[in-house]
């Protein structure tokens, strides 16, 4: 009977931490070429850029992004004062292809892939996820990075700052 309960919790505790990660962040109903049209009006009228997120509910990896994203302060600050988020399916359900190739196919770096667009639509850079992990997590100085360099102000050429003499390498 011990040998039983052992067996039974060792099965019990990998479902339970499994359930935990699941959730619905992907709708696999929507389509991810309206949704990546509306918001880039969005962005358009915000003055921001827009965060495409692309993953699914099967992936462990997207969901840890998106948990990670809403519990650390400073990463959600940054998404709400410079992006607008979209989570775009890819599942077998909707694999959302036409979307795909309009952002140059970052399905190819796996998932969850990142894709940061102006507010005009157009693709400034495509982030492949695992070059942000740390241990089963993301590194928050790596996605503050991210997030800071893609901005809309980092992208501004009105805010760079001259180059002087003195930053050239002699």
């Amino acid at each position: 009977m011990k040998s039983f309960f052992v067996l039974f919790i060792t099965i019990l505790i990998p479902l339970c931490i499994t359930a935990q990660e699941k959730q619905d962040i992907y709708n696999p109903s929507l389509d991810g070429m309206k949704q990546i049209d509306e918001a880039v009006l969005k962005a358009k009228a915000e003055h921001k850029h827009v965060l495409v997120q692309i993953g699914g509910n099967w992936c462990p990896w997207c969901i840890r992004f998106h948990k990670f994203c809403s519990e650390t302060a400073s990463v959600d600050s940054v998404l709400k004062t410079d992006y607008i988020v979209i989570h775009l399916n890819y599942s077998k359900e909707n694999k959302n292809e036409a979307a795909l190739a309009r952002l140059g196919h970052p399905e190819r770096f796996g998932f969850p892939v990142f894709v940061i667009l102006d507010a005009n639509g157009s693709r400034l850079h495509t982030q492949d996820s695992g070059l942000l992990e740390k241990e089963k997590s993301y590194d928050v100085k790596k996605v503050m990075t991210l997030l800071e360099n893609w901005n809309p102000r980092a992208v501004n050429p009105d805010t760079y700052r001259p180059i002087q003499d003195s930053d050239i390498l002699k």
